[in-house]
């Protein structure tokens, strides 16, 4: 809902060029890199259910604040990037505990509890984009409402998961030391160090080409509105949902690495069904096929981080994991939002297409990801 609504807000509403939309997505997206290493610290030295129970509870207030804006009449660049910070601030800060919660409760299933968590996200992305998508009609405070109550009852369902007790500290208690023992450790694994580098960079111009280039595809190209996006965003999260779902009928997979690889180049084909600028159905296809595919490649990414790291280092490295995605969308939304104006729309998906080839070729010749045989941890606490 987030992504939809930043997007059409910037793009539909306030009309702003392919430049600006990129260089406010980077504005919004820069201060969670630091928010994802301090998140990732206190993963590691703290409860993170109790963490995330008063995050989320804290939370709504940004989109009632954007509410109040519409409302009086404020509603303008300034305000949307405040509550876009908001809740950049949120996601960044809760993700690594997110994750380091997720690998305690799924005990030595660390496969099939990150393809499970995987496929409840893109399934109520789905419903959630459904909504979004109707802004045009029903106007933008139902929908920052529903926002803000979604946030809410993610702290309430925080509260029904046990309590999960942090692993004893085996290093300096400060902040910035902690954040750099996760950095050592995340560069002495070779296999999350490389797989850390693969999802960084095809998260600048995949990610990215997705975020930014996609809405104007949508809006310039097939002339859409709100709830065409909407429509297609969500055939996208359908299409990893599915993904997901067939995955999870072969895990555990033994060399998730070489299916991570291949995935780089199936993403071709359906980028060039997308800029070939076909009939509805081809756009629709692609998009579908898209979603696929980034289901496979984020799931067996994350897999593979989480599988490989040791577990008194795990949030903190998840934490650097993360960074790949967030970290890499600013600059990905600066250099994509000026290749629209600069080549056209269609012509800015062109790096995302090389990228993928190269991607695919280092990751098999001079890198471990290939051979990375999957060795699925002890659990950590009892599910």
């Amino acid at each position: 809902m987030q992504q939809l609504l930043l997007n059409w807000m910037l793009i539909g509403i306030l009309l702003l060029p392919a430049n600006q939309v990129g260089l406010i997505q980077a504005l919004i997206g820069v201060p969670g890199v630091v928010l994802i290493l301090l998140g990732g610290a206190r993963a590691d030295r703290t409860d993170p259910r109790n963490f995330l129970i008063t995050l989320y509870l804290i939370a709504p207030v940004f989109p009632l604040f954007l509410v109040l804006m519409e409302y009086t009449q404020q509603f303008a660049v300034w305000s949307v990037v405040v509550w876009g910070l908001g809740i950049s601030f949120v996601q960044a800060y809760s993700s690594p505990a997110q994750q380091a919660i997720l690998n305690r409760v799924s005990g030595s299933q660390v496969q099939q509890g990150v393809t499970a968590a995987t496929i409840s996200g893109f399934v109520v992305q789905v419903i959630a984009l459904g909504l979004a998508g109707q802004m045009d009609r029903i106007g933008i405070a139902p929908v920052l409402l529903a926002q803000g109550l979604a946030i809410g009852l993610a702290g309430w369902a925080m509260t029904r998961v046990h309590k999960v007790a942090p692993l004893p500290s085996q290093g300096p208690s400060s902040a910035v030391a902690g954040i750099m023992e996760g950095l050592r450790a995340t560069y002495r694994s070779k296999v999350i160090f490389n797989v850390l580098v693969i999802n960084f960079a095809s998260s600048i111009f995949n990610a990215g080409s997705f975020m930014t280039v996609f809405p104007f595809v949508v809006k310039r190209v097939y002339d859409g509105d709100a709830f065409i996006l909407s429509a297609l965003m969500a055939v996208f999260f359908a299409g990893a949902a599915v993904s997901n779902v067939v995955l999870l009928r072969f895990m555990p997979l033994v060399r998730p690495g070489r299916v991570f690889l291949l995935m780089q180049l199936t993403r071709i084909v359906v980028l060039l069904m997308i800029y070939v600028r076909g009939d509805w159905w081809l756009l629709i296809l692609g998009t579908f096929g898209w979603g696929l595919n980034m289901g496979i490649t984020s799931n067996l990414a994350r897999t593979i981080v989480q599988e490989s790291a040791q577990p008194e280092f795990r949030g903190r490295i998840l934490s650097v994991f993360t960074i790949g995605l967030v970290g890499s969308a600013p600059i990905g939304a600066v250099v994509l939002g000026w290749l629209i104006e600069t080549v056209g729309t269609l012509n800015a998906l062109w790096p995302a297409m090389v990228l993928s080839a190269l991607l695919c070729a280092y990751g098999a010749w001079f890198t471990e990801v290939w051979r990375y045989r999957s060795q699925p941890p002890a659990a950590d606490a009892p599910p």
